[in-house]
């Protein structure tokens, strides 16, 4: 595939908020499990915002180029844990969360810039957008998107193992041996178009809702 420089300029334009996205999603499952008791995370040296310790080659790529996308999962010990089944689906949703909490922040700080400086709305949300603007959209945009796509059901996404806290010891055996075929699965649905059917709805009542706040916390409501 060749790209053209306008190709490229939008994947640089993607790559703060890519490495932010992953490496917080990683360090909030992390951090979650080791304020459970777990440490193995910290022990793995997982219990940072550095991109190298938590970049998966592959799952980088299809979301810099496709807009979802994956990290190195964090390992997690669940004989550590007090509550297991419990304890095991709140790390699984630290890591949305922290993605969700991060397009929320940079929307918050986005409308005090505006209310600030109104102008500077055209060059967030206008046509006129700048670099900045385009960095800013693509941190809420791929906070968003990974948040998401990891709270789909499905082997091994977090939403599965939320899933499975639901699901009876014996559904469990059958549901985890979709996980080997997990990765193959959701490249499937995604080509099929069904990931996106999934997410798209979604995805779009969240940035309505986060224009909303820029637009509430800086022009007072105004749209």
């Amino acid at each position: 595939m060749v790209f053209s420089r306008l190709d490229i300029a939008n994947l640089l334009l993607r790559l703060p908020a890519l490495l932010w996205a992953l490496s917080f999603h990683e360090f909030c499952h992390g951090y979650v499990a080791y304020m459970l008791g777990d440490d193995t995370a910290s022990k793995q040296g997982r219990l940072t915002l550095n991109p190298l310790r938590h970049l998966d080659p592959f799952g980088t790529i299809t979301l810099l180029v496709l807009g979802f996308g994956w990290a190195k999962p964090v390992q997690i010990s669940s004989r550590r844990f007090k509550k297991p089944r419990r304890d095991i689906a709140l790390v699984s949703l630290a890591g949305a969360a922290g993605n969700f909490l991060s397009a929320l922040v940079v929307a918050i700080i986005c409308g005090i810039v505006v209310r600030l400086f109104p102008s500077s709305v055209f060059f967030i949300l206008g046509r006129s957008m700048s670099s900045l603007g385009m960095v800013i959209i693509n941190l809420m945009m791929l906070n968003v998107g990974l948040g998401i796509f990891n709270l789909i059901p499905i082997p091994p996404l977090d939403g599965s193992r939320v899933l499975s806290t639901f699901l009876p010891v014996s559904a469990l055996r059958g549901y985890y041996f979709l996980e080997r075929w997990g990765i193959l699965v959701i490249l499937i649905l995604s080509y099929m178009g069904i990931i996106g059917r999934i997410m798209n709805p979604l995805f779009g009542m969240a940035l309505e809702f986060l224009t909303w706040i820029i637009l509430f916390i800086g022009l007072g409501g105004i749209m």
